[in-house]
């Protein structure tokens, strides 16, 4: 009986240590800006590849992506690599209309 008692006490106290244990360390992500735009990156690399936008449509889109690149860097350098609430609304206003370019130009077939 006492043996039975000692199993289920420590049974007891190893299940939480246990489950702390074995659960999954958060991965790393991506700020939200710099992974939005990878996925723009990423939207007007598939366009090319799959016809829907043209070698010059292609260079604008990309030009347009590493203007807002190079603003990033000068944001986050003025604030010691930190985007200030201010510079993520304008980068995000930006990417917003990246993003509106990017689905025209993919779109833009007549018929």
């Amino acid at each position: 009986m006492r043996l039975l008692k000692s199993v289920l006490m420590a049974a007891l106290i190893a299940a939480p240590a246990m489950s702390i244990a074995q659960t999954p360390a958060p991965a790393a992500q991506k700020p939200a800006l710099v992974q939005r735009q990878f996925n723009q990156q990423r939207r007007i690399s598939n366009g090319f590849r799959k016809g829907q936008l043209n070698f010059h449509q292609r260079a604008r889109l990309e030009r347009q992506h590493r203007s807002i690149r190079h603003q990033m860097r000068v944001m986050r350098t003025r604030h010691n690599g930190r985007l200030t609430p201010r510079d993520r609304r304008i980068l995000s206003h930006r990417m917003n209309v990246a993003s509106r370019r990017i689905y025209r130009a993919r779109h833009n077939r007549i018929g």
